[in-house]
């Protein structure tokens, strides 16, 4: 692709950066934002520093937050005695999405995939249990990906919890076997936290 302008260039560069963000979407975006105002693309600018420089994450659940604790884990109306464990923060999103859970949340911040280097100790598991120590829940969701990582971990966490007289479950089988929450739809994965199973692993 060729530029009749550098700093046009470097402006498509900056966004191919971006995950799905080819060649022809940067450019679109780049004179998208030439042809705006310059005071509508400072605010733009301004809002991406803000973002990078403000944003932290919520003590509690390693939800993503303006504040120290997130908005869900500090809503009075949400049922703490349930707590739904995902992968990541747009796990958090989707079953947010399907208006079916009450709960709050507890993200791991991935799985565990011994391959790539990946264990118990790179995830927010011993936060977890910390968590369920000090607050006693009632139940505790495995609402994650049933792919084979997912399933290992889902065992793991439960081998865990065996100590605390806590209810497992995991989200019934209307996801697939392979398939990865953030992408099923909003209908399949509601139904899915309401049809929850009781987890049980061996002695």
């Amino acid at each position: 692709m060729n530029f009749s302008s550098k700093l046009m260039e470097q402006a498509v560069d900056a966004f191919t950066s971006l995950p799905g963000i080819g060649k022809k979407s940067a450019l679109r975006l780049v004179l998208h934002l030439i042809n705006q105002e310059t005071s509508d693309v400072e605010q733009f600018v301004e809002s991406i520093k803000q973002l990078k420089k403000n944003i932290r994450s919520c003590k509690v659940c390693h939800n993503l937050s303006d504040h120290d604790i997130c908005g869900i884990c500090s809503d009075i109306h949400r049922n703490k005695d349930e707590i739904c464990v995902v992968e990541t923060i747009r796990d958090v999103m989707a079953i947010e999405n399907t208006g079916q859970y009450r709960g709050v949340y507890h993200i791991l911040g991935g799985v565990i995939r011994p391959i790539e280097g990946i264990g118990p100790d790179q995830l927010s598991i011993d936060s977890l249990i910390q968590r369920i120590q000090k607050n006693s829940p009632k139940e505790v969701v495995m609402a994650i990906s049933p792919t084979i990582e997912g399933e290992t971990t889902t065992f793991y966490i439960s081998k865990q919890l065996k100590e605390f007289d806590i209810k497992i479950s995991t989200i019934a089988r209307g996801v697939s076997f392979g398939g990865e929450l953030q992408y099923a739809d909003e209908l399949t994965l509601g139904r899915s936290i309401i049809a929850r199973t009781p987890y049980h692993i061996s002695k």
